[in-house]
């Protein structure tokens, strides 16, 4: 369980690293591309051998989806998750290989190349990044990222590279939409430029009434950025801020076994006064200086603040314990805080070692979290649980890429890491009502844990240019998953009835292999790959016992493939289609299916420059099929229905003003992509509804 909010955790271009001919054809000398060092820790997200895209920004502008999961949810190999019911795409989950309801712990999130993962079950919220505000997005799939970036890197990494003006001058963007369900959305962007100096600001609000009961939401975001880039020195200070309200309608059953509602009324709520808030700030600042000739030391750090405070009612009073939302009372308030500061220096070499041109980028990361949770069983009364945890970690790593043979890239690289747990429960007996009579072991307070370990992660890739057109790619590589402090904590109620009894967990690890290919031949993209990838001790959610654990070793196979064709200058051609066949491996589940990985899914997708940019078209459909739901490790339970849905958006630009109309869900499928099986009852479950078709009206003009 996340702290207080349960996460349920367009098609686009491609974007390949490809050479249009061999160095060896063209008579040139091979030069590595540049490492973005501002931003990313490696060329345009692509690690040797690792199976990458990019988003651009106008792909964002032109996708129908409203919200960063939608747009994510038709690249090659991620499923989304639902469970927020509007357009702004509050806590759903991006899915990267298959990790159903773990998935926003195995797929990490960096803003500018830095880890945004926090200490926490709902990580980082892709809805909190103002689409305006993104250059672009690059995509690293497998588990090689966590050489670089550390733990949390299995599945992949997503990488979010934020605009700065680069122009000189001044220019400024303004833009408001209205859509279904009382969505309301307003952007303003503005950057200036000056010798070396640059600066931005990237914002928006966005409210939504939401499908469905008790759905409404409320989100305020701010980006800004600053820079300085000479030759022999860069500087960049970046901000975040955001914050967030958000009403929790819950799940619907399919039968009235308890609520009185279910499925067939998709807009009711079952907890029609629950609740969450969230704030967050952070800042990161760096410099990049040159230290010898082909070497430059990059030095950046940050702090991020974090806070959330949610509330969770009792719709079933004694003595009739019949449902009643207005009578109920709250039974659980949750106030967390989280605090991260963390420094990154490193140095970013160019080589030329035994004859083979490189880069060689190693570095030392230093990352310390204090996370401070609360729970009361209402808020204004003492606190029964104070969980305190303090996780740090100091890592060492290298990441080497060479031209071996001028058609031939290698990458090979390691990381050690150490991690430091500090945790203890804080437990106020006199304020827990359920004091004596629920602790058979006379307490409910959990001891008090400390505990180090090194893991480690490795990567060994290669890119084997057949011909102008062709490129072999493959990789190895190993990696590791701390619990985070949500997994530790278990539920979160204030009640020792469902209180965790250890902050024990092991950590999770992976060893991936990978191959495929890639073609770029005149106009013609294609990227196909194949995986293998065994896990241990992975971390999972128990509903039916509100608590975290380790499962039996687990395994995921996997084909993904990306086609996009441009026919003509005004016409391209997206399709996508991804298999992932998620099983345990040994245990008493050995065969069955992983909960909440559909075993194919795809999107297929047109744009159409109609008449030039006055007028343009984006249709995209996306299709998922059946998948065993959350707490169905037997896999006896109704499955999740395969289904589909299609977006459409009409948008043209004339001048400096901009328009356009999307909708999503065209044919208003009646659908949802998570829900709870029970552990006890066959064939009754809860699920989260997805809304029908959504309308979204867009204009706006650039100064």
């Amino acid at each position: 369980m996340g702290v207080g909010i349960r996460v349920a955790g367009a098609v686009v271009a491609l974007g390949v690293c490809m050479q249009g001919a061999s160095a060896q054809e063209q008579g040139a000398t091979v030069v590595l591309p540049t490492i973005d060092v501002g931003y990313s820790r490696t060329t345009n997200g692509n690690i040797v051998g690792t199976s990458s895209s990019t988003i651009t920004a106008e792909e964002i502008a032109r996708s129908p989806a409203q919200n960063l999961p939608d747009i994510l949810a038709t690249q090659a190999g991620i499923q989304v998750l639902h469970s927020s019911g509007n357009p702004i795409g509050v806590n759903d989950a991006v899915d990267l290989r298959g990790f159903g309801a773990f998935s926003q712990s195995n797929t990490l999130i960096l803003v500018n190349g830095r880890r945004y993962q926090d200490l926490d079950l709902q990580g980082f919220d892709l809805s909190t990044i103002p689409l305006n505000g993104i250059e672009r997005i690059e995509i690293t799939r497998g588990n090689s990222g966590a050489v670089l970036y550390g733990d949390g890197a299995i599945g992949g990494v997503i990488n979010i590279v934020t605009r700065t003006q680069t122009t000189p001058g001044t220019a400024a963007k303004i833009e408001g939409a209205l859509g279904s369900y009382g969505y309301a959305e307003g952007r303003l962007s503005a950057g200036a430029s000056s010798g070396p100096w640059a600066a931005s600001v990237y914002s928006n609000t966005a409210t939504a009434r939401g499908y469905r009961q008790n759905g409404e939401t409320r989100q305020d975001n701010v980006v800004t950025n600053l820079s300085y880039r000479t030759p022999a020195f860069n500087y960049y200070l970046n901000t975040m801020l955001d914050r967030q309200r958000q009403n929790l309608p819950g799940t619907l059953p399919n039968l009235p076994l308890v609520f009185p509602m279910t499925l067939d009324d998709p807009r009711a709520a079952s907890t029609p006064r629950d609740w969450g808030k969230k704030q967050n700030f952070s800042i990161t600042t760096g410099f990049t200086v040159p230290v010898w000739t082909g070497a430059d030391l990059i030095v950046d750090g940050g702090v991020r603040r974090k806070f959330q405070q949610s509330e969770f009612y009792d719709y079933f009073p004694a003595p009739s314990f019949t449902y009643d939302p207005s009578t109920g009372g709250p039974m659980n308030y949750v106030n967390t805080g989280m605090t991260t500061s963390s420094l990154t220096p490193r140095l970013d070499i160019a080589h030329n070692l035994f004859g083979a041109p490189g880069k060689l980028l190693t570095g030392i990361d230093l990352y310390d979290t204090q996370y401070d949770s609360d729970r009361y069983p209402y808020d204004g009364a003492q606190p029964i649980h104070h969980y305190n945890i303090r996780q740090g970690s100091f890592a060492l790593y290298a990441m080497n890429r060479s031209t071996i043979a001028p058609d031939v890239d290698v990458s090979f690289g390691g990381r050690a890491q150490r991690t430091t747990v500090k945790a203890t429960d804080g437990y106020n007996p006199d304020a827990d009502s359920c004091f004596p009579f629920c602790y058979p072991s006379g307490t409910a307070q959990i001891p008090a844990y400390d505990n180090s370990e090194w893991q480690w992660a490795a990567h060994g890739g290669f890119e084997y240019r057949v011909t102008p057109a062709w490129t072999l790619f493959g990789r190895v590589a190993r990696a590791f998953r701390v619990p985070n402090a949500d997994e530790r904590i278990a539920a979160g109620s204030p009640y020792g009835l469902v209180a965790p009894t250890t902050f024990d967990l092991k950590t999770q690890t992976s060893h991936d292999i990978e191959g495929g290919v890639r073609l770029n031949w005149q106009g013609l993209k294609v990227e196909s790959s194949v995986y293998a990838m065994d896990l241990n001790n992975e971390i999972h959610y128990l509903p039916s016992l509100l608590v975290n654990v380790n499962l039996d070793p687990t395994r995921r196979l996997g084909w993904e493939n990306t086609f996009v064709y441009g026919v003509t200058d005004t016409l391209r051609l997206r399709a996508m289609a991804t298999y992932t066949r998620a099983t345990f491996r040994e245990g008493p589940y050995a065969g069955n299916y992983v909960p909440l990985v559909s075993l194919w899914s795809g999107s297929a997708g047109v744009s159409w420059d109609i008449w030039n940019k006055w007028a343009t078209l984006d249709v995209i459909a996306r299709m998922w099929g059946k998948r065993y739901m959350d707490n169905d490790q037997l896999n006896v339970q109704p499955t999740i229905p395969a289904n589909g849905t299609v977006d459409v958006r009409l948008g043209g630009a004339y001048d400096r003003f901009f328009w356009s109309v999307s909708v999503q869900n065209l044919f208003n499928v009646d659908y949802y992509d998570y829900s709870i099986a029970s552990a006890t009852t066959r064939g009754y479950f809860t699920a989260y509804p997805s809304p029908g078709r959504t309308f979204v009206v867009r204009a706006g003009a650039t100064f």
